[in-house]
């Protein structure tokens, strides 16, 4: 599974500050389900990739399970993004995700154009899901489907795209929003999804869930369809939603008393004004 960002920004080296790996070097970080590899395939003044390859332990994830099941061992867990590489993104691009960097604080607060490619992401309702949850976010959305299988195309197409996102966007908010998009789109979670959840989806969404169309549908899938947990949730969202339009009215008001008497005299006594004027 391979998740690789690319910046035009000048110089596009940056990147490897915001992502705190450099890129003459090749590192590899131990997961708890596999290991994973950062490198930089391309990098110049002018255009800069980095490349984060999951490589998942298929034997791992079933060891120590005393039930068998043949779908522990046939699926496609290995080999497409999902919250295995959600974890995999909060993990080794911690600092980035957070929104720090020591060495360039001025940076993380830079919109950047930015190009992100998973190759191979699920999206369980299409290629018309992956538009329904970028589009809103300022993303231009490109999905190449896969068919099932090359040698069998009677057989249809796969819910398997390889996605392309571009768009001018901070480094944070751009791996905010695939930390909590990429596991809705696979509609799973590989690990036990409790109240704690909750919190890591109000905080990734800070800023930018409450206002999305899909938000019920994202908070639904995130949460593993749990009702308690999505209406805990989305309540949670309402009350941010109303306190940033409490905030926007005071804004508002606060403007209007800047507003010089004159802008606020009735049309009647703007017309008494000119008549008396022109006399």
């Amino acid at each position: 599974m391979l998740l690789t960002i690319t910046t035009t920004h000048q110089p596009a080296t940056d990147l490897g500050y915001l992502l705190y790996k450099h890129p003459a070097r090749v590192q590899t970080f131990n997961l708890a389900f596999g290991e994973a590899h950062v490198f930089y395939p391309e990098t110049s003044e002018d255009r800069c990739t980095a490349a984060l390859l999951l490589d998942i332990n298929p034997v791992g994830l079933v060891r120590g399970k005393k039930d068998f099941a043949l779908s522990q061992y046939v699926n496609d867990r290995p080999y497409v993004a999902s919250s295995f590489l959600s974890v995999a993104i909060a993990q080794v691009y911690r600092s980035a995700l957070n929104g720090t960097c020591k060495d360039r604080p001025e940076l993380v607060q830079t919109p950047i154009p930015l190009e992100v490619t998973i190759s191979v992401l699920p999206s369980r309702g299409g290629a018309e899901l992956l538009t329904r949850l970028f589009e809103p976010l300022g993303y231009t959305v490109s999905a190449e489907p896969h068919v099932l299988d090359p040698n069998f195309p009677d057989w249809g197409m796969s819910p398997y795209y390889t996605l392309t996102l571009q768009q001018t966007i901070r480094l944070a908010d751009l791996l905010s929003h695939l930390y909590v998009l990429i596991p809705v789109l696979d509609n799973d979670k590989h690990y036990y999804v409790g109240d704690g959840e909750v919190n890591k989806l109000l905080a990734k969404g800070e800023g930018w869930l409450s206002g999305h169309p899909e938000k019920e549908l994202i908070t639904r899938r995130y949460l593993k369809h749990q009702r308690s947990l999505q209406r805990a949730a989305l309540e949670q969202l309402v009350e941010d939603a109303a306190d940033t339009l409490d905030q926007d009215e005071e804004e508002i008001a606060a403007e209007d008393q800047l507003i010089e008497p004159e802008a606020k005299m009735s049309l009647h006594q703007q017309r008494l004004g000119a008549v008396l004027a022109a006399l």
